[in-house]
């Protein structure tokens, strides 16, 4: 996945594409990696829905950062989380996400033009 942002057309993965039951993983790793690397452009990492996600996984900004850092692909850290995080809290997180940020994961989906 790409995360060079700065041209506009480039978005992270939607924060409700799931990778085995875990929603936003996929986008906050796009930021993040994307924030490493310099390339985020206008997205903010952690942004409050970032960190929404990351307290109810339990989880740090740092200890997500060197998680990134130590695995190069999505299944690294699904892997990584899934030995970190319990199943109810990934299921918290994705509570939280659906049920109280779904208006702001429908603005984002229009935001980057996703049918």
């Amino acid at each position: 996945m790409p995360i060079d942002f700065r041209d506009g057309r480039t978005f992270p993965r939607r924060g409700r594409e799931p990778l085995d039951g875990v929603l936003w993983l996929l986008r906050m790793t796009d930021k993040g990696r994307a924030a490493a690397a310099g390339t985020i452009h206008d997205y903010v990492y952690p942004c409050p829905m970032d960190r929404g996600v990351m307290e109810r996984w339990g989880v740090s900004p740092a200890e997500f950062d060197a998680a990134l850092a130590a695995n190069a692909d999505d299944a690294g850290m699904l892997a990584w989380l899934r030995g970190r995080v319990d199943g109810a809290q990934i299921e918290a997180a994705n509570r939280w996400l659906l049920e109280t940020k779904g208006e702001n994961l429908d603005r984002q989906d229009r935001e980057e033009r996703v049918a």
